[in-house]
């Protein structure tokens, strides 16, 4: 089997479906410990594949060589799959950069897309990367925006919020389950229910609510305060930091609430996020 890739832009709930799957899968007398994640879910952009193929530590590597080994990386990543789901995280949009497709049609059996509303992207963006909200929201306005290659980290292409969100939605011959965040918060065995179907998965609905209970955002923010978490950004004071929807409206002021409309507005209406006169939604 190729891969099932867990995809989003940052700070939308990756982390939190990878945890999920993994105390689903795992079915453990006690919540999954979230730096062992690694070991259920890969990362293409683990710095140790780019290394292992270039003979070089990543810090030595220029993005350009790291563009050129990224299909080499995923192809090696899809031979674990075997007769098994194989999930593999990404925050990479589905394009092209410099003649190489950042996400290889030809290992990718399927995808789960987590989406969030972009007004509280921006919010967690900004604190994850220590920067202005300002600056998180022209960020998320850029087609050239992209994760730094960092630590263990290797670059990830983001591009916009909506160049992302496109781009999963509409590559050619992938029909992504989509999740969004605030019906994982709200509705979250309808939610997690709804992925289990998806992935063709015995439907076992104690195992599920078990599952969930063990994936709660006050588990996870537990786990990090005792352990910290491997995943964290070294900018961000910590990676659980709220776990709420609606953020926005206390911490973003008007004129980066219509930027972001004007950025966003289609797909922000289309999931929800923005009724038919532009006025956001509280979701």
């Amino acid at each position: 089997m190729g891969i099932v890739w867990l995809a989003s832009y940052p700070k939308s709930g990756n982390t939190w479906t990878r945890v999920f799957l993994a105390n689903l899968f795992l079915n453990p007398e006690k919540p999954v410990d979230i730096n062992t994640l690694p070991q259920f879910t890969f990362g293409e952009h683990r710095g140790e594949y780019y290394e292992q193929f270039s003979g070089k530590k990543l810090s030595e590597l220029s993005d350009e060589e790291i563009n050129q080994l990224r299909p080499t990386v995923q192809r090696h990543i899809a031979t674990a799959g075997r007769n098994q789901l194989l999930f593999v995280k990404t925050h990479s949009a589905i394009t092209q950069l410099e003649g190489v497709p950042t996400i290889l049609p030809e290992v990718t059996d399927g995808a789960v897309y987590i989406i969030r509303n972009p007004l509280d992207v921006a919010v967690s963006y900004a604190h994850h990367l220590a920067i202005s909200y300002d600056e998180a929201v022209e960020a998320m306005s850029v087609s050239s925006n992209r994760l730094a290659t960092v630590d263990n980290f290797a670059f990830q292409l983001l591009g916009s919020w909506t160049d992302h969100v496109r781009s999963w939605l509409t590559a050619p011959g992938l029909q992504p389950h989509v999740m969004r965040y605030e019906d994982m918060l709200s509705r979250p065995e309808q939610a997690f229910g709804s992925l289990v179907k998806f992935l063709r998965l015995p439907n076992n609905p104690a195992r599920l609510r078990k599952a969930i209970r063990f994936s709660s955002f006050k588990t996870l923010s537990k786990q990090e305060s005792e352990h910290g978490f491997i995943e964290a950004s070294k900018k961000a004071v910590k990676f659980f930091r709220s776990g709420k929807s609606a953020a926005w409206q206390t911490e973003l002021n008007p004129a980066q609430i219509e930027k972001i409309i004007a950025d966003h507005g289609d797909f922000m209406l289309k999931f929800g996020y923005l009724k038919k006169d532009g006025t956001p939604v509280r979701v």
